[in-house]
């Protein structure tokens, strides 16, 4: 299968909340979008895996992505290790996707900060092509542009995406993780455990700030490392209107 995009996630739900609507703009566009958890978030609160897992399929179906794939990462636990990058290497290398998407390495969770940095560990291998032999699997390829989408800590963003059309949308897909949504007992109020905000009003506070800084209604962040290559892949990825 060949991917235009492949987003990164430590959990699933993760690339729901921070690129949802990013993910749905591409779809809508006719783009081939996939989507690689690292973990089932069975460490989770809220919820049991088994709910977490149909919760999933429910928001892959409604954001109607081309392939959803787990790498079966301990919650909680993951690190950038030798066969974890190796493992994300080689999966970059079968789903060829143009542009890897994928946690900012600067972040409150452990989780989703060794996330960032396994995709750009992986990102680097998947281009080498002595290790796609010894691998004996799909031959070296690299994805042209390594983007990062911001969790629980704010940055300056390379450029933000205008996701006003697609919002409520986004909001329904975050929706189908109901079980992380809902208080889980009397002492739980259901909102989010560091900063006190429910998980779709923190969604839509973060879509708000970064909207106003493009003079857009709703906006999605995102980071380069290094200056962003104006070319054909820009302009697919982000044509205008």
């Amino acid at each position: 299968m060949k991917l235009d995009a492949l987003v990164l996630g430590a959990h699933p739900d993760d690339a729901e909340i921070s690129f949802g609507g990013t993910m749905l703009r591409w779809v809508d566009a006719g783009l081939r979008v996939g989507v690689l958890d690292l973990t089932r978030g069975e460490m989770g609160t809220r919820g049991t895996v088994e709910e977490r897992d149909a919760e999933t399929r429910a928001a892959t179906q409604l954001l109607g992505l081309a392939w959803r794939g787990n790498a079966e990462l301990p919650d909680g636990r993951v690190e950038p290790s030798l066969p974890a990058r190796e493992q994300i290497a080689r999966t970059i290398r079968e789903l060829r996707p143009d542009v890897l998407v994928a946690h900012h390495p600067t972040d409150l969770h452990p989780d989703h900060c060794a996330a960032g940095h396994l995709a750009r560990q992986a990102w680097y291998l998947s281009g080498l092509a002595r290790l796609a032999q010894q691998d004996g699997g799909p031959e070296a390829f690299r994805p042209g542009i390594l983007l990062h989408f911001l969790g629980h800590i704010p940055a300056d963003p390379t450029f933000v995406v205008d996701i006003s059309e697609v919002f409520e949308r986004k909001m329904d897909v975050i929706r189908c993780y109901a079980k992380q949504l809902e208080p889980s007992g009397p002492d739980d109020r259901g909102q989010h455990f560091l900063f006190g905000a429910d998980i779709l009003a923190r969604a839509e506070t973060k879509a708000r700030f970064f909207g106003e800084r493009i003079g857009v209604r709703h906006g999605e962040a995102l980071v380069h490392d290094g200056p962003f290559p104006l070319d054909g892949t820009l302009a697919r990825l982000f044509p205008r209107g």
